[in-house]
């Protein structure tokens, strides 16, 4: 059944979003023939608008549907994402704002750029590109999953669905670039915090308040078998999945594609520091979605046969609220998926087009082929998320974000790490790298990517990512320690200066000053 006036008022929206889209090109009107403009924006944006846009970045499908359907499938280990986003920001204050610099002092616009020349490697740099381009097709994944999700639940066929979710979403990417989702995620915060807040307030009221609602919550845990437990207390056996999925994926966050787009479009070093700061307001709105899944179980939510798990907030909405409110709810899930699948496709785009099409391809394109190759390659990208959608099981779709963290904290020796450590042994990164990147693929295949935890036999299962990145940290560790012992040169290809703001800019953005850790002999 179609349900017209929802499906109404998220067309209204959605057309205004499309408007905002396409009208962004003229928004600091710029080349948009220059992958700077088109990818970055011309590293123009202030606190406001870094804010809205990182929010929109970091805050997305996963937020609105896979968090409260997790909670929903399992509990209160479903919560892990509050946790991760908490300790994250602590680490872009002390970190993002560094790498910002020398992006900014040597024109990078990925962070395989940083890659490449910090280790003077071309081979290195394709290596954590492709990592990148992988990690982010399932993210992608995801959020084209969240857009079908809710149309579908409207009464649209899933595959109308897709195709709309495709088109609206390659079309004012590849026109406006960067700033078409910079100026839509204005409108998608406020509709997000307007529909959370109501929410909030309204599904408890009709459930008979917060202790009713965990009071029901735990008699439904109490009456399941114990392995499909949904409590709101989490089980000791979660202890160590629960905190080393929290701590291995806020690794892995700020090391996507897409994330470093969002901090190098940036106007300055004090815009990041200020949004790391700042940005904990919306882990704050994430508690407040995640409690969405026990009110699910509370209200006695039955997810459909096709979506499962991952259509509790969407049922849960289309069951507490009138249709007109339902509507605006699932016009902001809808608009909240767009906004990071834009910028995913264009930090997937700037990849291929810098670090692969120009170094092996074509090394003498111009500015405008560059641009050009992006805008192209975004569009194909969102047919590799496609892919995902269709080949990957959607039993608990969070899995899709879990599983491209895997691949992507193996990153973070190269874009992390090597800011502060300059002794670091080109070959023993790329054995790193690889020895994380086999076992992270390894164990998802053991469980089939129907989940990122897997018992490596220390305590029962933990994060896969975790692991990878404790292979991959040690490797680089000995290893470097190692050809320092033999009298192997380590590659450092950049100087102090790389870091520090350029003459003239320092009260601009903020100088950060270096910091200098205690190392083993022969590594310092």
């Amino acid at each position: 059944m179609t349900h017209w006036d929802e499906l109404i008022i998220v067309i209204a929206i959605g057309v205004l979003v499309t408007v905002i889209g396409f009208g962004a090109s003229r928004w600091r009107r710029a080349d948009l023939n220059h992958i700077e403009e088109w990818g970055l924006a011309g590293r123009s944006f202030g606190t406001i608008v870094t804010w809205f846009l990182l929010g929109g970045d970091l805050y997305t499908a996963y937020t609105f549907v896979a968090v409260p359907g997790v909670v929903f499938a399992v509990g209160a280990y479903g919560l892990f994402a509050l946790p991760y986003t908490i300790l994250i920001y602590p680490l872009v204050f002390l970190t993002m704002p560094r790498l910002w610099q020398v992006s900014r002092n040597k024109g990078y616009v990925t962070g395989s750029d940083y890659v490449k020349d910090r280790f003077n490697s071309r081979f290195f740099a394709l290596l954590i590109a492709l990592t990148g381009l992988v990690a982010t097709m399932p993210y992608i994944a995801l959020q084209i999953f969240g857009i079908k999700l809710v149309l579908a639940n409207i009464g649209i066929s899933p595959e109308v669905a897709l195709i709309v979710a495709f088109g609206v979403l390659a079309l004012f990417t590849y026109v406006s670039g960067l700033r078409a989702p910079a100026l839509i995620a204005v409108v998608k915060d406020g509709l997000i915090w307007l529909v959370v807040i109501v929410a909030i307030i309204y599904i408890p009221y009709k459930l008979g308040g917060f202790g009713n609602v965990f009071h029901k919550v735990e008699q439904v845990a109490a009456a399941a078998p114990k392995a499909k437990a949904k409590s709101d207390v989490l089980q000791p056996s979660l202890f160590n999945a629960y905190s080393s999925i929290a701590l291995g994926s806020a690794l892995a966050l700020f090391l996507y594609p897409h994330s470093l787009t969002g901090v190098f479009s940036a106007s300055g070093q004090r815009v990041i520091k200020r949004n790391a700061s700042f940005l904990p307001a919306y882990s704050f709105l994430l508690g407040l979605i995640g409690l969405f899944g026990f009110m699910a179980i509370a209200a006695g939510i039955k997810p459909s046969k096709e979506f499962g798990n991952n259509s509790a907030i969407a049922d849960l909405f289309q069951n507490m609220f009138p249709s007109w409110f339902t509507g605006v709810a699932f016009a902001a899930i809808a608009v909240g998926a767009l906004v990071p699948a834009a910028v995913m496709s264009i930090a997937a785009a700037n990849l291929f087009s810098r670090n692969i099409w120009r170094e092996y391809v074509h090394p003498a394109m111009s500015r405008k082929e560059e641009a050009t190759v992006s805008k192209v390659v975004s569009l194909l990208v969102k047919v590799g998320a496609l892919a995902f959608v269709l080949a990957l099981p959607t039993t608990d779709i969070i899995n899709y974000q879990t599983a491209g963290g895997v691949w992507m904290i193996n990153a973070l020796p190269a874009l992390v790490v090597a800011l502060y450590v300059k002794r670091l042994h080109l070959g023993a990164m790329v054995v790193g790298w690889a020895g994380g990147m086999a076992l992270g693929t390894y164990a998802l295949f053991q469980e089939k990517f129907a989940t990122s935890l897997h018992d490596f036999g220390f305590g029962g299962k933990i994060y896969i990512g975790f692991a990878a990145i404790a292979v991959n940290l040690i490797i680089v560790a000995v290893g470097s320690l190692i050809a320092a012992m033999v009298g192997r040169a380590s590659t450092n290809n950049l100087d102090d200066a790389d870091y520090h703001p350029l003459p003239g800019d320092a009260q601009r953005t903020g100088s950060v000053p270096p910091l200098t850790p205690t190392l083993p002999q022969g590594l310092a």
